[in-house]
């Protein structure tokens, strides 16, 4: 299979504008997301996608590869679509990029789905992880997931999913970690449907799919990444480069 990887990168972040041009140590937030990205070996191509001209220049002028966006996007799977448009591969990868520290492993894992058993029923995989903390769960800005028996993806809600009415059931609560793999048609089937109601309600682009019939796979992974969604998830990068 041919895999490519596609970093969306938006410069005026809502929480945190600015924040994929910011400082971690030498180097800039989205340089060295798609350095980690290169870093796996795991792409035939890797880009940034973007829609502005500073984090344009930033990757060119270190010698990365970059696409400047044509149209204005309400989310990252319609700014990667749109490049992927004119891209030659089978599985498109969307790395978020504000993931400086992305791993090798937790990648390894999304693209193995692909080849596996019922690989042919997959429209598209993601990641997730174990919630253990009441807070998060709690928390809207932590995107949740109920699967099925097969761990395909049954429903995501910034609210907490399943709700414990019963409050001694074995219930495990599971944060979905934005990182994609698409087989390149199921993107481009999302990018020419319209936003539907539950994505546009919860504001969460995945409902979108599964709106629209597609299956999306989910994968469990200790992924444990620092996502740089806060000027505090900033500096508490910058501690864990130096403690590195």
């Amino acid at each position: 299979m041919k895999v490519v990887a596609l970093i969306p990168a938006r410069y005026d972040a809502t929480r945190f504008p600015g924040k994929l041009m910011a400082k971690l140590g030498s180097k800039s937030v989205i340089l060295r997301t798609y350095e980690s990205v290169i870093k796996t070996g795991l792409f035939t191509e890797t880009y940034v996608v973007t829609d502005s001209d500073v984090i344009f220049d930033e990757i060119s002028s270190n010698g990365g590869k970059v696409i400047k966006s044509q149209k204005e996007h309400e989310c990252g799977s319609d700014r990667i679509a749109e490049a992927a448009e004119q891209i030659d591969a089978d599985i498109i990868v969307n790395v978020q990029g504000d993931e400086p520290f992305t791993k090798k492993a937790p990648l390894e894992q999304l693209l193995a789905v692909f080849e596996g058993e019922d690989a042919e029923n997959i429209d598209l995989a993601s990641l997730m992880q174990v919630l253990n903390k009441v807070n998060l769960i709690e928390d809207p800005n932590y995107v949740k997931v109920v699967v099925d028996n097969n761990d395909y993806a049954l429903f995501f809600s910034r609210s907490p999913i399943p709700y414990p009415r019963n409050k001694e059931a074995d219930t495990k609560y599971f944060e979905h970690i934005g990182v994609y793999a698409f087989r390149k048609q199921a993107l481009l089937d999302f990018y020419h449907t319209p936003m539907t109601v539950l994505e546009d309600t919860e504001k969460i682009e995945c409902l979108r799919y599964l709106e629209i019939g597609k299956k999306i796979k989910m994968v469990e992974t200790e992924y444990m990444g620092i996502e740089i969604d806060t000027p505090q998830d900033l500096e508490n990068a910058k501690a864990f480069i130096e403690e590195d």
